[in-house]
Parts: C-alpha cells; structure tokens; sequence
C-alpha cells in the first residue's frame, strides 16, 4: 500500500489517548472501509480495539491481518497480541497454540516467549511457565553476576521441562 496510508495510520497512533480509543476507532473506521484486505490496517484496527478492551472484535482482526499477509515486526506484534488476547478470553489452548507458531516464526523473540509464559500459567503449567521465563533470562540477560549460574539456570531449565511432560498411560 501507499506511504502516505501508512503516515495516516501512523499520525492516528501517535494522537491516541489509551484511555479513549473511541477516536482512534472512529478515525480508523473509514481506511478499514476503504482498505478491506491491507494487513497493516487490519492490525491497528484489531489493536484499536484490543486496548479498548473489546476483545472479541480484535481477534477476528488479528486474524485477518495474519492471514493477509502481514510480515516482519509488525507479524510478530500481531501474534503476541492475539495469543495475549486468546488467553485473556479464557481461549487458553488456542493462546498456547498460537504462540507456539509465532515462537516458530520469531524464535528468538524475549516479549512472545514472556507472554507465552503467561498462557502456560494460565493453563495451569507453572512448570513450564517457569522454564520459559528461566530460559530467557540465561540466554537475554547479560549481567555480570548472572554469568557464573547460567549453567544452573539451564539445569533448573531442563528439571522443571522434564515435570511438564505429558503422564504416560499406565501398562
């Protein structure tokens, strides 16, 4: 799409007020009219209305915008605000499921990896939650008194994977 689209989206953001997105909304109503299919559009509506905490109209906008097309960083938003929204709405597999995707995609991504670990606690998977927040802190965190112990961490790391496991059905 034109620059001059995405300027406009642009302005309309940086005017918002999180506490009244009705202006946003109203402002974006007409380009997502007009630009039915554009990803980035699709996007910032569903975002516009995730902040204004109405979440089942956000998701079906996450969707499209995943499904059209939309790439680099602004994927990898989009993602992390589906899944967050999924699991906000109780949607905790398809959260769980989502992220998993978007992990695959943006594997080295700090903020979907800390998110992801909200949907597993969510699911009742602390252990996993723990990991995962463990994992990011061994391999994001660059401070000296970390260094020593991040073998310890990754062991912790592996321990509390190993209790996550599935049970096995009985012989």
């Amino acid at each position: 799409m034109s620059d001059a689209l995405y300027e406009e989206l642009d302005r309309i953001f940086a005017a918002r007020n999180r506490d009244d997105m009705a202006p946003t909304i109203a402002a974006l109503r007409p380009i997502v009219e007009q630009y039915p299919h554009d990803a980035r559009v699709l996007y910032e509506m569903g975002g516009a209305y995730d902040t204004a905490g109405e979440e089942s109209r956000a998701l079906g906008l996450y969707e499209r915008a995943i499904d059209a097309g939309l790439t680099g960083d602004l994927r990898r938003r989009c993602f992390l605000q589906y899944g967050s929204t999924l699991r906000n709405v109780g949607r905790i597999d398809d959260s769980l499921a989502i992220f998993a995707r978007a992990r695959e995609e943006f594997p080295g991504s700090v903020a979907l990896g800390a998110f992801e670990a909200l949907s597993l606690h969510a699911a009742g998977r602390a252990d996993a939650a723990l990991a995962r927040l463990l994992t990011l802190l061994a391999d994001h965190v660059d401070a000296a008194e970390l260094e020593r112990y991040k073998p310890a961490l990754r062991g912790n790391v592996e321990y509390l994977a190993s209790l996550d496991l599935p049970e096995r059905p009985a012989d």
